[in-house]
């Protein structure tokens, strides 16, 4: 059943949603965040920060712990997670498809991730979806607050030329889910990764699909 609307503008995230980060990626914070003596389990840190700013995630330790991280611990986190990916990333199943599909119908698409901006342009390169936003690619670093807040999602929709209402995101975070609705877009919640909560990104307002070759079809395209 197509969505029930046609949107303007498609707003991609992309670790999750286009590009197969997530489970490397969130292990690899958790590890860090655990380190630190963050109180939590590892399986609670991935949820917790998942798809959020590293300035967003650094402040939710903080205020947990009662005490600033150490000077450098977030650069020492960008460095392991920049080794974690050394190897390359895949595309989310069906991405690439989804988005190519989306771009032959002429229906205007951006990125807007709480990624750092060197390493969507790497991942993006290595799974095969750089050329589609190159030019189109917005992250946390450019807006005063990153998801869950709505700044991200405005700013891409103001820079592409488009107003908020006749936005669709694509998230598979919680987060992000909040952020789509706190701006006052639609959302599609993506859930193909097990660790994905379906229940909470539908209870936030996203409408949950489990694959992403099933997105042309969901915006009326043939």
């Amino acid at each position: 059943m197509a969505f029930s609307f046609s949107p303007s503008l498609v707003i991609f995230d992309c670790d999750g949603v286009l590009v197969d980060t997530e489970p490397v990626g969130g292990r690899v914070f958790a590890e860090g965040a655990i380190e630190l003596g963050y109180p939590a389990s590892f399986d609670e840190c991935l949820h917790t920060f998942r798809g959020r700013s590293m300035m967003s995630a650094v402040e939710i330790i903080e205020a947990r712990m009662g005490c600033p991280v150490p000077d450098g611990w977030a650069d020492e986190m960008w460095r392991r997670t920049e080794q974690a990916f050394a190897g390359g990333v895949e595309s989310i199943t069906g991405a690439v498809e989804a988005v190519s599909h989306i771009h032959k119908h002429g229906i205007p698409f951006c990125l807007a991730s709480s990624g750092e901006m060197s390493f969507i342009h790497r991942n993006l390169k290595s799974a095969g979806l750089f050329d589609y936003f190159d030019g189109r690619m917005f992250n946390a670093a450019m807006v005063a607050r990153g998801k869950p807040a709505p700044d991200l999602f405005l700013h891409a929709a103001a820079r592409m030329g488009h107003p908020p209402e006749a936005c669709l995101v694509i998230e598979d975070s919680l987060p992000g889910v909040q952020a789509a609705v706190a701006a006052g877009m639609p959302v599609i919640g993506y859930a193909g990764d097990p660790l994905t909560d379906a229940a909470a990104l539908k209870s936030e307002g996203a409408r949950v699909v489990s694959n992403m070759s099933a997105l042309p079809q969901l915006l009326g395209l043939k």
